[in-house]
């Protein structure tokens, strides 16, 4: 039975669609074993809302994540003998302020939020996931026609996440490489400056304890991977990977698993991991850890029943 340590609905994401309990319902029709519900946390600026959130406040995003965590729980207890439920969030980075507002929000419901997904998805204020021509405006944001611009929007891309990993120590590395997300063909080792960034950040996870999502979402996105791509040396450094399908709704659960699994016979990843509750705190505090699976995944019985497109 798979998992995936990372999902979305649209009852608390306005990009998503379908109620966080559809969500796990089809989780658990496809027969996960485990699966974490891990909404955005709140941005603390109208500036930083996404067009579909017209007439959301800070505050209306605030109390939407409250529900969030009332309903997760309430799932997580009355599906318990179907499945193993993990409530957590994903982070955001725009300002200093998203940060403030993550430590005041993690001392505010302490255990309820049982782990992080460390995700950055702007770059210099500008959001480089909502659609292509965002993204090259935040490209653009560094220079037009300078030929280091794409260094710079990089490496301004891994220094975020560095100061993510750095301050929260987030279980799960989200995305890790979502910064190429419309250039899947880049290669970072063309740009020695940010290679160095990727290897600090790598070894700056690893050294704590994180594992890296393997991201089925790249494959709806266009790509021929999984995030990250095959040229991240994660696995050449000791790290670990857990599962991730980054679901936006019912229909999005398990998408692309198939797909998953072949990219992971093809990288080599022998072990895959996964997080479950710890009577011991962990770097961060948090009462949760990573255990290798003991089971069997490399066979298709694993993967069986996956959808393969949206």
């Amino acid at each position: 039975m798979p998992h995936s340590h990372h999902s979305h609905s649209g009852q608390f994401c306005k990009h998503a669609s379908g109620s966080l309990e559809e969500v796990v319902l089809e989780a658990i029709h496809q027969q996960f074993q485990l699966y974490g519900l891990t909404e955005h946390v709140p941005r603390y600026r109208l500036v930083d809302l996404y067009p579909e959130e017209a007439g959301e406040t800070t505050d209306s995003l605030a109390k939407q994540f409250e529900r969030f965590l009332v309903e997760a729980h309430r799932l997580k207890t009355h599906y318990a003998s179907q499945i193993t439920i993990l409530v957590g969030l994903e982070t955001e980075y725009i300002t200093g302020q998203d940060f403030d507002g993550l430590d005041s929000l993690l001392q505010k419901f302490g255990d309820r939020v049982e782990y992080v997904v460390g995700s950055v998805h702007h770059v210099d204020g500008i959001p480089i996931d909502f659609d292509q021509v965002t993204y090259e405006r935040a490209l653009h944001n560094f220079g037009d026609g300078e030929t280091n611009a794409q260094e710079v929007f990089l490496s301004a891309y891994f220094d975020a996440q560095y100061q993510l990993l750095q301050r929260f120590k987030p279980e799960i590395v989200g995305h890790f490489d979502l910064c190429r997300l419309y250039t899947p063909d880049l290669r970072f080792l063309e740009y020695p400056s940010v290679w160095e960034k990727i290897t600090r950040n790598v070894e700056y996870a690893i050294g704590y304890g994180a594992l890296f999502e393997m991201n089925a979402a790249a494959f709806r996105k266009g790509w021929e991977t999984a995030y990250p791509g095959k040229d991240i040396l994660i696995l050449n450094r000791g790290g670990r990977f857990a599962l991730s399908d980054d679901s936006h709704g019912p229909r999005f659960v398990g998408l692309n698993y198939h797909r998953l699994l072949d990219y992971l016979h093809a990288q080599g990843i022998t072990d895959i991991w996964l997080l479950q509750p710890s009577k011991t705190s962990n770097a961060a505090g948090r009462s949760i850890r990573p255990v290798k699976f003991d089971g069997e995944w490399l066979g298709h019985e694993f993967w069986h029943g996956r959808p393969t497109q949206a």
